[in-house]
């Protein structure tokens, strides 16, 4: 007996569909959107300068924005959407996010004129020094 595999329910890739399709929902309807945590950010604290990375895929130098002020960091950026064609139909399209905007809170307020900014192949990443107005100084006890 011949039995036709041209179509075969598979439960679990279902259910993976189902668990996707309700991610979806649930984060709309909370008015929740890919774009509030993307890009993706590290931060690392060594000695008095902090290291931020940010994975920026496909975005342009020229089109990232970045300022300091005290202790908050601002990231933003914009991507052209890409352009199929009118002929064609987008079958899956997961890459959604084609303008940003994250703030991220520092653990000190830092120098922003020698702040610096490198962005290599899809990474960004960020150098900030600690201010000296913001260093621990160590005071001298006096005794009469």
């Amino acid at each position: 007996m011949y039995v036709s595999r041209i179509w075969q329910f598979d439960p679990w890739r279902e259910l993976d569909r189902i668990h996707d399709e309700m991610n979806r929902l649930f984060s709309d309807a909370l008015g929740r959107s890919v774009a509030s945590s993307y890009p993706a950010i590290n931060i690392w604290v060594k000695d008095d300068t902090a290291l931020v990375t940010a994975e920026l895929p496909g975005f342009d130098v020229k089109d990232l924005d970045i300022t300091v002020l005290n202790d908050e960091l601002r990231i933003k950026g914009t991507r052209k959407k890409p352009d199929f064609g009118k002929d064609v139909q987008v079958h899956r399209l997961e890459s959604g996010v084609d303008s940003f905007q994250r703030t991220i809170q520092l653990p000190y307020a830092v120098e922003s004129d020698k702040v610096e900014a490198k962005f290599e192949r899809g990474v960004l990443t960020i150098t900030l020094p600690r201010a000296e107005a913001d260093k621990p100084r160590k005071i001298q006890v006096s005794t009469k």
